[in-house]
């Protein structure tokens, strides 16, 4: 869960910090535990999750929650409310609000609406949140649908929030039973999401799946080439020389899901036009003469999530949002993340994905004409479209992807966040952010 008032909000932009890389306490820290070199998606998921070093763990409270929903109307315009927000910042002395928390109950709201207008409701309704964070989302939901479904559609849904947090898991359970009779159908399980065990048996019932800024924060691996046309390699993290600092390592392509992810991309796709031969020629000799070195960042852990929900809910439908974009990326390669950590109020930026040491955020941008590929290979409906015939009948996806403020004029209430003047910040400033809508359809034969 990053922040999305990074680039939506210039009065509280960002100061450039660089820091000089310090790698000597990565090994010391726990953050690369052990000896053995680890991949650059393992490194991220200690940073940010492990129960002792990880940013999430280390920090009571990264995630805001406001006592009360922001008056709109009754601010004047943009500037009104830069100041506004800038004064509940240092109130609450945190590291962001979602956009569900300050657009509360509005934005959880839209998400309902589009829930409810879509769902097969001759089945009780059930909705997973995959980190689910101060348990917002989960609480206006459910308000929504007691205020608006049928009473049969509340009375038997059920929300299962899978968090691997267990303060905020325990927040969440405090959020939602703010409404005595949401208890009964909330369950906070607290455990990490991509584990298959812990989906139990496969469930063909249809469901909801909302993953809200949370594939910004999934690990990524990096591959490497130290030129424009040699072939892609893993990046690994190892120790030198016995020490505690750290080095990059780069082996060829040998781990499975990082050559899934390569082969669903087709960065090494070897059917290329004559044009693209001759280009590939051109950029041969050029590489020779001067060489380029290419990095690029995989979303690994986002094909691990999407592989494990499809085989455990094979009828599920999938809401996620998140960036499409992220300003100011210092660090290099395709796809690359901001590393960010604060101290005493002042946000630092770092030039080095290693300098993340479990006080620093690492998020990504989501590039969602790839996760629409990773969704659709997930889910069998890629195979199918490949090779027709090979391969039993399987649901296909209907996939829709929509900017923040295409989908709150579509399933949301707009004027609700409009200010005197007519500026509207949840359609104005969250122009980076999109929604991704996939819905299973399944084969009549």
């Amino acid at each position: 869960m990053a922040a999305p008032y990074l680039a939506s909000i210039p009065a509280l932009r960002r100061a450039a910090l660089l820091a000089r890389w310090s790698p000597e306490a990565l090994f010391s820290s726990g953050i690369v535990p052990g000896d053995k070199p680890i991949l650059v998606r393992d490194f991220v998921r200690s940073a940010l999750y492990d129960p002792n070093h990880g940013y999430f763990s280390k920090r009571s409270g990264p995630v805001g929650v406001l006592d009360s929903s922001i008056r709109f109307h009754q601010l004047e315009g943009r500037s009104a409310y830069m100041q506004y927000l800038d004064k509940l910042y240092k109130k609450h002395d945190i590291a962001w609000f979602t956009p569900v928390e300050l657009f509360k109950p509005w934005y959880a709201y839209a998400i309902a609406s589009s829930i409810l207008r879509t769902a097969n409701l001759s089945v009780p309704l059930k909705i997973y949140e995959i980190g689910g964070g101060s348990g917002t989302c989960a609480k206006c939901i459910l308000d929504y649908m007691m205020l608006n479904a049928p009473p049969k559609v509340y009375n038997t849904m059920k929300y299962i929030s899978v968090e691997i947090s267990s303060s905020l898991a325990e927040k969440q359970l405090e959020t939602v039973g703010e409404v005595r009779s949401h208890l009964s159908k909330f369950t906070a399980e607290c455990r990490d999401a991509t584990d298959k065990a812990g989906w139990g048996h496969k469930d063909p019932q249809p469901c909801w799946m909302l993953m809200l800024e949370v594939l910004d924060n999934l690990p990524h691996d990096l591959v490497y080439s130290p030129d424009q046309v040699s072939p892609w390699m893993e990046v690994w993290i190892e120790k030198v020389n016995g020490s505690s600092q750290a080095s990059e390592v780069y082996k060829p392509l040998q781990d499975p899901l990082i050559s899934r992810c390569v082969e669903i991309t087709g960065m090494n796709e070897e059917n290329v036009s004559v044009r693209d031969k001759l280009t590939f020629a051109a950029k041969g000799v050029l590489s020779k003469v001067l060489p380029k070195p290419r990095r690029a960042w995989l979303p690994t852990g986002c094909l691990k999530l999407l592989d494990t929900l499809h085989q455990a809910l094979p009828s599920m439908s999938l809401i996620a949002s998140d960036f499409s974009y992220l300003p100011d990326v210092s660090i290099p390669g395709d796809g690359a993340p901001l590393v960010s950590s604060k101290k005493d109020g002042k946000t630092l930026d770092h030039c080095n994905y290693l300098e993340a040491q479990g006080d620093a955020d690492i998020f990504f941008p989501t590039d969602f004409w790839l996760l629409e590929q990773i969704d659709h290979d997930c889910s069998g409906f890629s195979k199918e479209q490949k090779n027709p015939g090979a391969f039993k009948p399987v649901k296909r996806r209907r996939t829709i992807i929509l900017d923040s403020s295409a989908f709150m004029e579509e399933f949301g209430l707009p004027l609700k966040t409009r200010t005197k003047d007519g500026y509207n910040p949840l359609l104005d400033d969250f122009r980076n952010t999109k929604f991704y809508l996939s819905v299973p359809t399944h084969n009549k034969k």
